[in-house]
């Protein structure tokens, strides 16, 4: 009975963090303003993708990567992605910034 306990005590510690991220649309407006940072993250046909891209783009992402990639406490975006409105510009790239973007780019090409 007690290993049930922690264990969901575990498991609500864990999940907690993840429920306060998705408050209002739970994204965040990155503004990337050199397409350059998401290429490290590419592989060659993706490349093609961003080739073709103009800066500044905007990327909606989740309220942990847009802290990553801004550089920005995750808590400060989670309160303005409530209210809704987050934004903030990217300061490096990361995989999941990159996936999105070119994700988004292919949706509004088609």
């Amino acid at each position: 009975m007690r290993k049930m306990m922690i264990a969901a005590a575990v498991v609500a510690a864990i999940s907690t963090p993840a429920l306060a991220q998705t408050g209002g649309s739970g994204l965040v407006a990155v503004n990337v303003q050199n397409v350059d940072i998401l290429k490290n993250f590419l592989n060659n046909s993706q490349v093609s993708v961003l080739d073709n891209v103009s800066a500044p783009i905007t990327v909606n992402v989740p309220v942990g990567v847009a802290a990553t990639v801004c550089d920005v406490n995750a808590n400060v975006l989670a309160q303005q992605a409530k209210r809704g409105g987050a934004t903030c510009d990217a300061k490096n790239g990361s995989r999941a910034l990159t996936q999105n973007a070119i994700r988004q780019l292919q949706s509004q090409n088609r």
